[in-house]
């Protein structure tokens, strides 16, 4: 029997096996609207393995950037025509000229999903080539109102932009109590208070920062506490500055409070992934305000709060609908140190009262719900 459902191919550098965020997020997209519509996609090296049942990848190396642009330009202007795509969807907006010139081709709708950095890039090359596109996609999905508000400011008209956050995985069930005491055993926390960091350690996320001026005051209050570093300088992301897990390391020796951090590194695994979360007390979100490099929204508080965990965090880009004062966590004024600090052991006092609340703000942000409003953004009809 033919299937009449509308065609989508969607056009992105970030699907695993690279990890992060976007990466998630361009996989549970293709995955969710799957269910709804054909999809195909045009994707990094590695992606085919790992692709959702049913979605049909095309790969294309990753490095060096020119020649993946270049050569996935090609095959979705070849694939679009050839399948008669309705909607050819860009990941991001570094691929949104490709979706845009392959949709032109074959008279589809060009769609892309931008997430804050994107339509804020100040690569003076990237916005005399890239931006004029953004402009004339027919229509924007934003990942917050503050990456709406960007891509208002480059140009895009307001009619033409959707705010759709970015979901999460809501377990099923907490890990055991005897496996959450034995991460801590495993990796020498302690049963003090344990502060978390998630994801990767580029110089927006503000962590040296954090340890040189906020931690000290959080140790002093707090003699046994523990902050816990979860990830990496990344590798693969276009345009982000590191601040190194040495360099980090060195920050909290010079404070005199080098005890007190302990990194982890990567974790890919789920299960071990809920574990850390569970262990933890409070996750830490010491987001910078950057000129040219915003927070587009903030997806590890989501995650957080699924798990029960309440996040601190500055309240910069895209966090600010993250995080839900006073019920997913508290929101502080940006590079308020001491108000960080204050609001750190606040919620420590508060974060077994915290736990129902946290949960129920997450929900909201299940990825079947993103699926949902994202099929609707695409002119899909009410489910």
């Amino acid at each position: 029997m033919p299937d009449d459902r509308r065609r989508v191919l969607i056009v992105t550098r970030n699907l695993p096996p690279l990890m992060g965020g976007m990466e998630r997020l361009n996989w549970h997209m293709a995955e969710g609207l799957s269910g709804r519509m054909q999809v195909r996609v045009v994707g990094p090296a590695g992606a085919a393995a790992l692709a959702p049942p049913g979605v049909d990848v095309e790969e294309v190396a990753l490095v060096p950037l020119p020649w993946f642009l270049l050569r996935a330009a090609w095959i979705a202007w070849r694939r679009a025509c050839a399948w008669r795509a309705d909607i050819v969807l860009a990941g991001s907006g570094l691929t949104g000229p490709l979706a845009w010139l392959a949709a032109r081709a074959c008279g589809a709708r060009a769609m892309v999903y931008a997430h804050g950095l994107d339509m804020a890039v100040r690569h003076p090359l990237y916005r005399a080539l890239w931006l004029p596109f953004l402009r004339r996609m027919d229509g924007v999905i934003a990942n917050s109102r503050a990456t709406a508000r960007l891509a208002t400011a480059i140009g895009v008209d307001p009619a033409r932009i959707e705010v759709v956050h970015p979901g999460v995985d809501l377990p099923a069930h907490a890990s055991h109590p005897a496996s959450v005491a034995g991460f801590r055993d495993r990796h020498g926390l302690g049963r003090g208070p344990l502060l978390l960091s998630v994801g990767r350690l580029s110089t927006r996320k503000g962590l040296r920062e954090f340890v040189e001026g906020v931690l000290p005051a959080i140790v002093a209050k707090i003699p046994d506490v523990v902050f816990l570093v979860v990830g990496d300088a990344p590798a693969q992301a276009l345009h982000a500055r590191a601040q190194s897990a040495d360099s980090i390391r060195r920050a909290a020796n010079a404070r005199g409070i080098g005890g007190h951090v302990r990194f982890h590194g990567v974790v890919v695994d789920r299960a071990e992934l809920a574990l850390v979360y569970e262990a933890a007390d409070v996750h830490v979100f010491p987001v910078r305000e950057i000129p040219g490099d915003p927070e587009g929204f903030g997806m590890v508080a989501i995650e957080a709060a699924a798990h029960g965990l309440p996040t601190v965090a500055y309240a910069t880009g895209g966090v600010v609908e993250s995080v839900a004062d006073g019920r997913s966590g508290r929101l502080v004024p940006p590079g308020d140190e001491a108000g960080m600090a204050d609001a750190v052991v606040e919620i420590l006092d508060r974060r077994e009262a915290m736990r129902a609340s946290c949960r129920s703000f997450a929900a909201g942000f299940a990825w079947p719900v993103f699926s949902e409003k994202v099929h609707r953004a695409l002119g899909g009809p009410h489910d």
